[in-house]
């Protein structure tokens, strides 16, 4: 399965903030969303950069609860993990386990597509397993 078959499947939807949205203010999107990343997009919609709870917490453990009225830029991750919507899901799979994210870009032609998570990821592979002993059991009953 490829990542534009994820984004087919779960919607291409892009929940973004923009630079200057607060900490706090992205954690209520992040919260309100029941999602673990936001785009950052600059005012031409551009990316630039992704806040995380993760990217939250760090602030939050370094600088304390003051961290929240700072705006996403100062603490979201901006080396910027992409990938094509033909990527298999074992790539996106590898290469979230190497660059050790949750979350890619899926980018095609200069244009933001989508995000993948890591459960969307798990959450195909777990549907392909499950596929594939399903098979297997069809064929060994029918043997």
């Amino acid at each position: 399965m490829s990542a534009s078959r994820i984004l087919s499947q779960k919607g291409s939807d892009i929940f973004s903030v923009s630079p200057d949205t607060t900490l706090l203010d992205a954690a209520r999107e992040l919260t309100e969303r029941r999602i673990g990343a936001v785009v950052v997009l600059s005012d031409d919609r551009e990316p630039v950069g992704v806040f995380s709870e993760r990217d939250l917490a760090r602030a939050l453990a370094e600088g304390g609860p003051s961290v929240l009225d700072q705006a996403v830029t100062s603490v979201m991750t901006r080396d910027l993990i992409t990938a094509a919507p033909e990527t298999d899901v074992d790539d996106l799979m590898s290469l979230m386990t190497g660059r050790r994210v949750r979350h890619i870009l899926i980018v095609k032609d200069d244009r933001l597509q989508g995000v993948v998570s890591i459960g969307d990821v798990v959450k195909r592979k777990i549907a392909e397993a499950e596929a594939e002993a399903e098979s297997l059991k069809t064929y060994i009953e029918t043997a």
